[in-house]
């Protein structure tokens, strides 16, 4: 299991820097940018509590991404009509246009550093231990908690 999680972690480190790389390279946008633009994109109605959640960081570092993505011009914060303490996010049209050529980037490095790698079956399955292994995590972590 320390072999696993050894490799896991540098495995991650290893693909999360190449894709940073390329990003920035190709289109000045650091990785940790191209994440919480994703999210905003995805969700109708976006808060950075969203942000928060869905990339398993802090409220206050996923506000700090946000001031930085909207000094950008990448993204705006509107009034939300439900919650006067948060506000709503979403990209702006150099941001919608910035997170397009992005997700091509994305795709194409993460092709050459897995797909190239690993046969199309065995990534499926690659897949789905993960995302059991994600959703069993929050369960295992209530359980070692009582």
């Amino acid at each position: 299991l320390k072999t696993v999680f050894n490799d896991l972690v540098r495995l991650e480190i290893e693909v999360w820097n190449a894709v940073d790389t390329r990003l920035k390279k190709d289109l000045d946008l650091p990785l940790t940018h191209y994440e919480p633009m994703t999210v905003i994109d995805r969700l109708p109605g976006c808060r950075v509590y969203d942000i928060a959640a869905e990339l398993i960081i802090t409220t206050g570092g996923a506000s700090k991404l946000v001031d930085r993505i909207e000094a950008n011009g990448h993204c705006r914060r509107l009034p939300n009509p439900a919650d006067r303490r948060s506000s709503l996010l979403e990209l702006t049209p150099v941001g919608e246009r910035l997170l397009q050529k992005a997700r091509v980037t994305v795709d194409d490095e993460l092709q050459i550093r897995l797909g190239s790698v690993i046969p199309e079956r065995t990534l499926r399955q690659f897949a789905g231990t993960l995302s059991r292994l994600r959703a069993a995590s929050p369960h295992i972590a209530d359980e070692a908690i009582a």
